[in-house]
């Protein structure tokens, strides 16, 4: 009963942000809530809403002060070369600007943190994608994607879990796996290729230097990148002031292009060594964790305001400049706790990962790997990684044992499905991700599951033939 629910419960949230009949928020809370009613947990139901708020409060801090740094790097023009370098590469070509999108996400993505990830490649990309008029649906998908590929490295999350969960060691588990992720990333690379000609051809190539026309449009989209007659050419138009997503709070394009504005009295360009020092500090002290990451944070935002706005009224201005991201994604992220607290409370997703493992044929048990990295598709997304990792791997590595498959094998397989992973609705960062590009959260879905089921196949396909899964 548990594992219908639970499944019916997830189907439901999907089918309802994705035909936008509510928003993402308020299928969080209540979609979960009337499955934990229907399960007969309804008295339970604050004890659960609570442990999941407890266990994502510091998700929550950190993507606050992190999207406050990042939003004052980005004013004070720490960024400004990156996106210039990007500009000079893109030449306003939409194939390259695609390219250039999956090339910065991925190399951003060495932090090993995605919501840092997609703030800065966001920042970057969207003045280009606005003014040019490109498919924002295509940033969101080739950023999650070469995301996904990238957190796989040790000091990302779920290699490091894979090996706590089965007592090995990381690089035992990650160095092997190096060339069917490169495959992986190579595979978003060539995506990002042709979505760009799709967006090429539809578009054509462009001039920065084109006077805008008086009514901006920006394409909000879901067929995007699948070229004239693909889904009975889906692509639609819509005024700027309307926005993508409920965040756009009604910002004018002069607005949206300041990230490219060479005058913006917010910059700070004697501070510039200061800022970057300050950050290449941040992001190596979240490699070698030496403060938890949401303390790291809170530093580096209170001594970026304090250093680059000493008045208050500045600082002041600054913080309120980026409120609307800072309760958008907290907001959603507190909403997940919901999902999250009622899948592990009534025991859903136990069940559900239960009902799984059980449905695997006896014969299947020498290529366990082979199985285990198909699961870890709709596992990793229907679960946090936390419960996939130490609640069904090892669960799946002893079935694998007991027909002879190591249990490296079976933590390499593991990593596969996280190209997908990273568009689940249970991952905090891709709220920022969709939030900062003002994208609705079931047209970002639309679009990039086939894609990044796609890619997760690719890394399995290439591990199986190199011989490493």
């Amino acid at each position: 009963m548990l594992t219908i629910l639970g499944f019916a419960m997830i189907a439901t949230f999907l089918v309802l942000i994705m035909t936008k009949k509510m928003s993402p928020i308020a299928a969080l809370v209540l979609i979960p809530a009337l499955f934990c009613v229907a399960a007969g947990k309804g008295a339970h139901l604050g004890d659960y809403v609570i442990d999941g708020v407890t266990g994502l409060a510091p998700t929550a801090a950190m993507l606050m002060f992190a999207i406050v740094y990042f939003g004052v790097m980005i004013d004070v023009g720490l960024f400004d070369p990156v996106v210039r370098g990007i500009l000079r590469f893109c030449r306003a070509d939409p194939m390259r600007v695609v390219v250039g999108t999956a090339a910065l996400a991925a190399i951003v993505s060495l932090d090993g943190d995605g919501s840092t990830t997609f703030m800065i490649t966001v920042s970057a990309m969207y003045p280009l994608y606005k003014r040019l008029g490109m498919s924002l649906v295509v940033m969101t998908g080739v950023a999650a994607m070469a995301n996904g590929v990238m957190n796989t490295v040790p000091w990302g999350g779920p290699t490091a879990r894979a090996a706590t969960a089965l007592k090995l060691d990381a690089a035992d588990i990650f160095v092997p796996m190096i060339p069917a992720l490169l495959v992986g990333l190579l595979g978003v690379l060539g995506l990002a290729y042709v979505l760009g000609l799709r967006e090429r051809r539809r578009l054509g190539a462009l001039r920065i230097a084109d006077e805008e026309p008086a009514e901006t449009k920006e394409t909000v989209l879901v067929g995007a990148g699948a070229g004239a007659g693909a889904g009975g050419g889906r692509l639609g138009k819509r005024p700027v002031g309307g926005g993508t997503g409920e965040a756009d709070g009604g910002d004018d394009d002069g607005d949206l292009l300041k990230g490219l504005d060479p005058d913006r009295p917010t910059l700070r360009p004697r501070l510039y060594w200061f800022n970057a020092l300050l950050t290449g500090t941040l992001i190596t002290a979240m490699i070698l964790e030496l403060l938890p990451i949401p303390v790291l944070f809170l530093l580096g935002a209170a001594l970026a305001l304090s250093v680059n706005y000493p008045r208050l009224p500045d600082q002041k201005a600054r913080i309120a400049a980026h409120a609307d991201n800072v309760l958008n994604v907290s907001g959603m992220v507190f909403a997940a706790a919901v999902v999250t607290g009622v899948l592990q409370g009534t025991g859903m997703v136990d069940s559900m990962a239960g009902r799984l493992v059980d449905t695997v044929p006896e014969g299947l048990g020498p290529h366990m790997a082979l199985v285990t990295g198909v699961l870890s598709l709709p596992l990793t997304y229907f679960m946090s990684n936390d419960g996939f990792y130490f609640g069904v791997l090892p669960v799946l590595a002893e079935a694998g044992a007991a027909h002879g498959v190591t249990p490296l094998e079976m933590a390499r397989a593991s990593l596969v499905g996280q190209p997908l992973h990273m568009s689940s609705p249970l991952v905090p960062a891709v709220y920022v991700l969709v939030g900062m590009a003002r994208v609705e959260f079931g047209d970002h879905t639309r679009f990039v599951v086939k894609w990044a089921a796609l890619t997760c196949l690719l890394i399995l396909t290439a591990g199986i033939l190199f011989g490493t899964i």
